[in-house]
C-alpha cells in the first residue's frame, strides 16, 4: 500500500511556488511539472485544527471547504489573525498595498513588512504597488480610508479572480493602468496617518511569476476531492492558491484550488486519470473571460 502524505498547502517565495506536506517534505513547482495524485480509498477530509494544535474533536469537514477546519478552529484561527484587529500592539512595521487583479478588480490590504510580496502571490495579484509603511493601526487606518474615499474592497473572491485571467491585457503598463489612476487619488487624500510613510508608485508585476502569459485559458474548477478520486495534469500556470492543469485529454486548463487538498490523506496518482467534480465555468464566466467586463463587482 502506497504511504499517505497530507498536504499542508501552497507556499510563495521568490523561486515560485512549493507545495508543502506536513513532516516539512516540499515539492517544487515548475511549468510542465505533471501533477498527480490520489485521494485515499475510503478516507474522510478531517479538520486541520489552528495555531498549530491538532483539531480536539478530529471533526470531519466539508468537501468543497477552503479553510478544512471546523468551526470551533476556525474561530479560534481568526481570532489571532491581523485581520480581526487583535493584535494592536503588534510593534511590526507593515505596508498598505493597491492589488490588481484583472479589469475592473483593484483591492487594498495591508501586510506584515518583513513578508514582502509573499501575501501578493498568495492572493494572485497580477500586479500590485506599495502606498505606504507604518504601525499596525496607522496601516489599518489608511486601509478604512482608502475603502471609504475611493470605493476600493479589502477583499476579491476567487471565482471572480479566476473568471478574468484568460484575458489580461497584453502588456504591463495596460495592467498597471488602473493602479496607478487609483495610487494619484490615494496620495491626493487627506486624512493619512501622520505615522505611515508614504511610498512612490512602482508597480510589480506578476504574469511572469505565475506563468500566465499564453497559457492555456481556464474551462473549468475543481468543485471538491472525493475518496478514491485522481487528479492527473501538466502544471501550465499557477497564481495565488490555484494550480492550471491541462489534463491528458482535454483541450483547456482546469484550476485546482490546493486549499481543497488540505485534511485529506494523499497517495501517489497513475499518472493518467482525471476523475475528480469539475465546475463549468458558467456562461456568464466565459463571456468575462473573452471581454473581460465585471459587472456589479464593487
Amino acid at each position: 500500500m502506497a504511504q499517505a502524505w497530507r498536504c499542508s498547502g501552497l507556499r510563495w517565495s521568490a523561486d515560485g511556488p512549493v507545495l508543502v506536506w506536513d513532516g516539512g517534505r516540499h515539492s517544487v513547482l515548475t511549468w510542465g511539472k505533471r501533477v498527480a495524485f490520489a485521494v485515499a480509498e475510503g478516507g474522510v477530509r478531517s479538520c486541520v485544527g489552528a495555531r498549530g494544535h491538532r483539531c480536539p474533536l478530529g471533526a470531519e469537514v466539508p468537501a468543497r471547504s477552503t479553510g478544512a477546519r471546523c468551526e470551533e478552529c476556525a474561530r479560534l484561527d481568526r481570532a489571532h489573525s491581523v485581520a480581526a484587529d487583535t493584535l494592536a500592539d503588534d510593534p511590526r512595521p507593515y505596508r498598505v498595498y493597491l492589488a490588481w487583479f484583472g479589469p475592473g478588480m483593484v483591492k487594498v490590504g495591508i501586510t506584515a513588512a518583513a513578508r514582502g510580496p509573499v501575501r501578493l502571490l498568495e492572493q494572485g495579484a497580477v500586479c500590485f504597488s506599495w502606498l505606504g509603511t507604518g504601525p499596525l493601526m496607522a496601516a489599518r487606518r489608511t486601509e478604512e480610508l482608502l475603502r471609504a474615499a475611493l470605493r476600493v474592497p479589502d477583499r476579491i473572491p476567487y471565482a471572480d479572480k479566476r473568471a478574468v485571467r484568460a484575458v489580461l491585457p497584453a502588456g504591463e503598463g495596460e495592467r498597471a493602468a488602473e493602479l496607478a489612476e487609483l495610487h494619484g487619488q490615494a496620495a491626493g487624500l487627506d486624512g493619512w496617518p501622520e505615522s505611515l510613510s508614504r511610498e512612490p508608485f512602482r508597480p510589480v508585476d506578476h504574469v511572469g511569476v505565475f506563468g500566465l502569459a499564453g497559457t492555456p485559458a481556464a474551462v473549468g474548477a475543481v468543485g471538491e476531492l472525493l475518496a478514491g478520486g485522481a487528479v492527473c495534469g501538466e502544471l501550465v500556470a499557477a497564481a495565488g492558491p490555484d494550480l492550471h492543469l491541462v489534463p491528458a485529454e482535454g483541450d483547456g486548463a482546469v484550476v485546482l484550488d490546493t486549499r481543497l487538498l488540505t485534511g485529506w490523506e494523499l497517495v501517489p496518482g497513475d499518472g493518467r486519470a482525471f476523475d475528480v467534480p469539475v465546475r463549468e465555468l458558467k456562461r456568464k464566466e466565459r463571456e468575462q473571460e473573452k471581454t473581460g467586463r465585471q459587472d456589479g463587482l464593487f
